[in-house]
């Protein structure tokens, strides 16, 4: 994706950083707090600032994420704010695919069952 060539970082995406994870991928509509976390998926990083992780909100559509203008590159920290919860999958390889229960703060590899908290 040419995200990653197009973002600068303004006032609004500057965040304390904490723990320099890199960029990722996530929805307009998780970083506006419309939707909330449901899906994250590691891919291959496109350069060296991205970490290759991509997050997708309750009411994504597929039609949604495929308008680029919906899908916006923020550092993984500003994601660790929105939910703490990230933290424990930030490891996992590229392919890992996984669904989060907001009740439970627990997340689950859709490829294989385990669960991460």
């Amino acid at each position: 994706m040419g995200l990653f060539r197009r973002f600068k970082k303004t006032k609004e995406t500057e965040t304390l950083k904490t723990h320099n994870l890199g960029g990722c991928i996530i929805t307009r509509s998780l970083y506006e707090r419309s939707s909330k976390l449901k899906w994250m998926f590691r891919e291959n990083p496109v350069n060296d600032a991205d970490n290759g992780w991509r997050a997708l909100g309750d009411t994504d559509t597929e039609e949604y994420i495929n308008i680029p203008e919906n899908n916006i590159v923020v550092d993984f920290d500003r994601l660790v704010e929105m939910e703490p919860a990230v933290l424990a999958v930030y490891s996992l390889p590229v392919g890992t695919d996984l669904v989060f229960d907001p009740q439970r703060r627990t997340f689950v590899d859709s490829n294989t069952g385990a669960e991460y908290r």
